[in-house]
């Protein structure tokens, strides 16, 4: 992540196959320290841009540290930004979350924290750190007095009553992006929860639930609404990941598959593709999947 005097635009690789997948270069395609998760779409400086979470972990699988990488989709080329929480003294700590799901609203990153409801990060006021500062908010060890690193800094805290593993937006029939989020959880039982939440907009203001449902699939991992369709990703190990689409009450299995260990899900209204990620190790992409190839391009 981290690069001599500040965070660096750096390369993907593109390859158009039916679908538009990305691939991490370096390390990040391989490494066992950090994980992919949440994906969405936004405008960073002006241009189309997908934001993908990624966790750090140690050996004992404990949270060290989170980050965001925004994919230039016009280039295509990634630029890294640490997640950090302040503390009482204003100093800086990084987030120790699994960043499981992301939904982007202007300036407003709100990002899935599995237990500790959902936590927003303001993209308005990033932060350039240098030295151990920088290492620390990477999760990374040793003085590194010429590392340097981009931050987004945690604005609130929003409580929610469900797990918050996963986060995905919500769009109306024509199109639309609405002020709301579908936050839902993930469990191996079938008994995850998706709930459909207003997001708030004035300071005291809460995520307000609208809806709540359990469609009853297993291991869940990301979640999306375009008018009355759903469309919900499954992972399944090391095999290719299952999207379910349809009515609320009437998710069926679609033909296409996602990619192996796949994880959140993300609309992309103007491209007409979906978006969606691959987590495992030498298996990591960013797919984008045409709408035609789902059957609603209309």
């Amino acid at each position: 992540m981290l690069w001599p005097f500040g965070s660096t635009w750096r390369p993907m690789r593109q390859k158009l196959r039916g679908t538009v997948d990305l691939r991490w270069l370096t390390a990040r395609s391989w490494t066992t320290k950090w994980y992919p998760q949440g994906i969405d779409l936004g405008i960073w400086e002006g241009r189309r841009t997908l934001s993908v979470s990624w966790f750090r972990q140690d050996r004992m699988r404990q949270h060290l540290a989170s980050r965001i990488a925004f994919v230039d989709l016009e280039r295509p080329r990634h630029l890294d930004v640490a997640l950090a929480i302040e503390d009482d003294d204003g100093e800086l700590l990084p987030a120790q979350i699994h960043a499981g799901g992301l939904a982007w609203f202007d300036d407003r990153l709100f990002v899935a924290a599995t237990g500790q409801g959902i936590w927003e990060f303001d993209l308005s006021d990033l932060r350039r750190v240098r030295g151990p500062l920088a290492r620390r908010l990477a999760g990374a060890r040793g003085r590194g007095r010429r590392a340097g690193a981009l931050v987004a800094v945690r604005s609130r805290v929003h409580p929610v009553a469900l797990r918050c593993s996963y986060l995905g937006r919500v769009f109306d029939d024509a199109g639309e992006p609405l002020r709301r989020v579908l936050i839902g959880e993930y469990r191996g039982d079938g008994n995850g929860r998706i709930g459909e939440f207003s997001i708030p907009e004035d300071p005291d203001g809460r995520f307000e639930r609208l809806d709540q449902f359990s469609p009853g699939i297993p291991s869940m991992q990301g979640a999306v609404r375009w008018g009355d369709r759903y469309l919900v990703s499954q992972s399944d190990g090391m095999r290719a990941g299952v999207l379910w689409s349809g009515g609320r009450d009437s998710l069926k299995r679609d033909s296409v598959a996602l990619p192996v260990g796949c994880e959140d899900l993300a609309l992309d209204l103007d491209a007409r593709l979906l978006w969606s990620l691959g987590e495992h190790p030498w298996r990591r992409v960013v797919r984008g999947i045409p709408f035609a190839r789902l059957g609603f391009d209309a």
